[in-house]
């Protein structure tokens, strides 16, 4: 069972102290792709350079909407000038992790909203994915996604709205995506969400060293445990693990134009 974790932080100081141990447990449990996710400026360069040297690991580089105290109107000029150096490497897969979070105190609406739409048109201007960050925000980051229609699409990551809004998602283009938090017993709106939505909408992720799965309660969480989540949500789901991952596995490729 081959998996591809579309969504995680491995270049973080949670993994300084045993990385190539992490590498090796999730290559053997099959995790045969990762996508790291830059979140702000001072790190892109920290994670190209892990990308840029292990086989399976690939870059998605942006500005976090939580971290909007960091970011520096140059950011986004710097910003555009890796993206202008990388076009067409194969290790840059996608923009992100991109959007609005309406869930941080006193959250500064229209700074985010900015930030979110010169670098969606960064990502159509180099035709590449967006990864979504959304927290209490999805119908703002729909009718933005509306309005200017990446065309390449991308993931809502971490997805915990409902099925219309995940189909409104679908409908332009982006996959959902589900990892830890979906197999909590408690996220029953999420549960039922799964059981709504077509293999053909999910893609699977782990956002370690966050969003530990049920079995791994309060624990740094890892893409060695990718296995672990694929088998709780398809079992939520009504699928076996194979199908699931296999779906997931199909839509990566498709959505990050992988063979």
């Amino acid at each position: 069972m081959l998996l591809i974790d579309t969504h995680n932080h491995l270049d973080f100081p949670d993994f300084d102290a045993d990385r190539p141990a992490v590498l090796a447990r999730s290559r053997a449990l099959g995790v045969e792709r990762q996508v790291l996710i830059g979140v702000y400026q001072a790190h892109w360069q920290r994670l190209w350079d892990l990308v840029s040297v292990e086989p399976g690991l690939y870059a998605s580089l942006g500005l976090h909407p939580a971290f909007l105290d960091r970011h520096r109107p140059e950011h986004l000029t710097q910003l555009r000038d890796w993206l202008q150096r990388l076009a067409g490497h194969d290790k840059l897969c996608a923009i992100g992790e991109i959007g609005l979070d309406y869930y941080v105190e006193q959250p500064d609406k229209p700074a985010q909203q900015a930030l979110f739409e010169v670098q969606l048109k960064l990502a159509m201007e180099f035709e590449l994915p967006v990864l979504l960050h959304v927290r209490r925000a999805h119908a703002d980051v729909i009718a933005t996604l509306k309005r200017l229609r990446p065309a390449r699409g991308g993931i809502a990551h971490a997805f915990s709205g409902s099925y219309e809004e995940a189909h409104e998602y679908q409908k332009l283009g982006f996959y959902v995506g589900l990892g830890g938090a979906g197999t909590w017993p408690q996220a029953q709106r999420m549960h039922k969400v799964l059981a709504q939505l077509p293999l053909d909408a999910i893609v699977l992720e782990t956002d370690a060293p966050d969003i530990a799965p049920a079995s791994h309660p309060g624990q740094r969480n890892s893409p060695e445990y990718l296995p672990q989540i694929c088998a709780e949500l398809a079992r939520i789901k009504g699928v076996t693990p194979e199908d699931l991952a296999a779906a997931s596995y199909r839509n990566s490729c498709t959505l990050f134009g992988w063979r």
